[in-house]
């Protein structure tokens, strides 16, 4: 079957391959990615936009720590629970660093960049539904009194931060494992608690670009479209300064996901 669907030559190279690298080519799974990846961003985008949401609605003052608990945690129980499924991107910017240490493929980003960006916007549909359009419906916007200079760079240096935690910890160097998922929600959290009034700790376009459509609320959107992705090229650099480069099985696996349904065969 995979010599008649691929050619002797790549069925040959697929065969050298481990089990989970070999089923990440099988493009019948494909779905299943790409609905993790909307599945998972809409979780995320419902906590971090919904906090603000509901301090507007209920005026109890839900407060900055739990705001910025919420979508951590969150990112956490997802990369936990399905992150096997596709790798649990949840953000475009980590899908490009992924692909630009080789640990991913490029014609699949621009289907995971699109995933992401709708399920932001259905979380955003949901809480407009829901709630109304109220405080922006969790835009990403410089604080009051910061510059949008400001701004642009808290978001590329927490990105920057952001992306090397991920990378870091998907490289086989660190032997991290399922804790990985810790690391990343405890960074998102902590990013948050410092930076949050500051430009709202976004590091990720599909957060900021789903409310901002929704709302709509496009002013300053540049700043959370561009400065992320300016943090994520820097991590790449950094993470080819700590490790070399990438490709190996650790971040691979952890970039890909390792789905394989157990009647999955290989002929």
């Amino acid at each position: 079957m995979v010599q008649a669907r691929h050619g002797p030559l790549i069925a040959a190279e697929l065969e050298r391959e481990p089990v989970w690298a070999r089923d990440f080519t099988d493009l019948s799974y494909e779905g299943r990615r790409l609905f993790s990846e909307l599945f998972g961003t809409f979780l995320l985008v419902l906590a971090g936009a919904g906090g603000a949401v509901l301090e507007s609605v209920t005026h109890e003052g839900i407060g900055r720590g739990a705001e910025v608990t919420a979508p951590g945690l969150t990112v956490l129980a997802v990369i936990l629970f399905m992150g096997a499924v596709s790798g649990a991107h949840l953000n475009p910017v980590v899908s490009v660093a992924f692909a630009l240490r080789g640990d991913f493929a490029w014609r699949r980003v621009p289907g995971y960049v699109a995933v992401q960006v709708v399920g932001a916007v259905l979380a955003c549909l949901l809480l407009r539904a829901t709630f109304g359009d109220v405080a922006h419906l969790g835009a990403t916007l410089p604080g009051p009194g910061f510059s949008a200079a400001q701004a642009f760079v808290v978001e590329a240096v927490l990105t920057l931060g952001l992306v090397s935690t991920i990378l870091g910890t998907a490289s086989s160097a660190q032997n991290v494992g399922s804790l990985s998922a810790v690391g990343v929600g405890a960074y998102i959290v902590l990013a948050g608690l410092w930076a949050g009034p500051v430009s709202g700790a976004s590091m990720n376009p599909a957060r900021s670009l789903g409310p901002a459509l929704v709302s709509p609320e496009l002013h300053n959107l540049w700043i959370y479209l561009t400065a992320p992705l300016v943090g994520a090229l820097a991590a790449v650099a950094a993470a080819y300064m700590l490790r070399g480069p990438g490709g190996g099985p650790g971040g691979s696996r952890s970039a890909q996901g390792t789905l394989r349904p157990p009647t999955s065969r290989h002929l």
